[in-house]
């Protein structure tokens, strides 16, 4: 099963669901697709889809998910990858009005850069993100929160 997430934002995100659904019309994608849209108003008879989903089922269908394809938010990639769940993150981008800026791509950059995700710059390489996933082994992502938290104290009673 592929689990799609959208995030919450109020701007629209549907150039994802729209090469999603034209890979499952040809038949590129033969798996489950259940995405979670947020706001993005998208209508489709080839994927399951959810406005917004509570805590408990997004932690389930995270869970169930053979791969999660997914916009930049931090908060989702970081979810899967701490279950090691082999993630594909494509950004919103503020040129199509997705966000206000493009900062998705640094985060995407980022986590690819340390192995933990497969990066999505261009939708139309999604089947080539989908068989790199295959093969794909997600590298653990490692939090520098304790040693941002030391540094901090460090200088708080230095000063």
């Amino acid at each position: 099963m592929i689990f799609v997430t959208l995030g919450t934002q109020d701007k629209p995100f549907d150039r994802l669901l729209k090469q999603l659904d034209k890979m499952i019309i040809n038949k590129e994608i033969t798996d489950k697709v259940i995405v979670q849209a947020g706001l993005t108003d998208y209508h489709s008879d080839n994927m399951e889809l959810f406005d917004f989903l509570t805590n408990e089922e997004f932690e389930e269908l995270l869970n169930r998910a053979n791969v999660i394809i997914t916009h930049g938010g931090v908060g989702t990639i970081i979810a899967a990858v701490k279950l090691q769940k082999i993630v594909i993150a494509t950004p919103r981008l503020k040129i199509y009005k997705e966000h206000t800026n493009d900062h998705q791509v640094e985060i995407i950059k980022k986590l690819s850069n340390e192995g933990c995700i497969i990066p999505l710059w261009d939708l139309n390489d999604l089947k080539h993100a989908l068989d790199q996933s295959k093969e794909f082994t997600p590298k653990p992502f490692v939090s520098n929160t304790n040693k941002i938290i030391e540094f901090i104290n460090n200088f708080i009673q230095n000063n």
